[in-house]
């Protein structure tokens, strides 16, 4: 009886960390790893995702090419769909999942998308690769491929 208990809580563990979002934590850019083919890269930018229940959380934060601060949060509904955004640029924001390690977050103003962001997850958890296209938060248009490292 005892083992039993123990082989049943080790079990929900484990389920646990499989259902785990591996979006969840706090991803810094890795600037040697990011590519721009339009626009130009952040000097630094830190993303800081988290588990709110039903919602994820997310803030961007950093500083652009220009020195001006980057600073952006919004709520997306954790199994996808439209959520809430704080933008002077986006009024509104959608999500769809692809598979457990890739989204695509769409953000748009007047129920237009103006900006794409199709992030993927490494197998390890390691890197989170977005490919981003359209108008930034500057105003700008870019396209490019920004690679983030999981901070530990």
């Amino acid at each position: 009886m005892r083992y039993s208990r123990l082989v049943l809580m080790l079990l929900g563990f484990a389920v646990a960390l499989c259902a785990a979002d591996p979006y969840v934590g706090t991803w810094k850019m890795d600037a040697a790893k990011t590519k721009f083919k339009l626009g130009t890269a952040p000097k630094e930018q830190t993303v800081t995702i988290t588990d709110a229940g039903s919602d994820t959380n997310v803030a961007i934060a950093g500083t652009a090419a220009d020195g001006t601060k980057i600073a952006l949060s919004y709520t997306i509904p954790t199994a996808g769909g439209t959520g809430k955004i704080e933008s002077p640029l986006y009024d509104g924001i959608a999500s769809k999942f692809m598979g457990p390690n890739e989204r695509v977050v769409l953000y748009q103003k007047n129920n237009i998308t103006i900006y794409t962001a199709h992030s993927k997850v490494s197998a390890d958890g390691n890197f989170l690769s977005v490919q981003t296209k359209g108008m930034n938060l500057s105003g700008k248009h870019v396209d490019a491929t920004v690679v983030y490292d999981k901070q530990k």
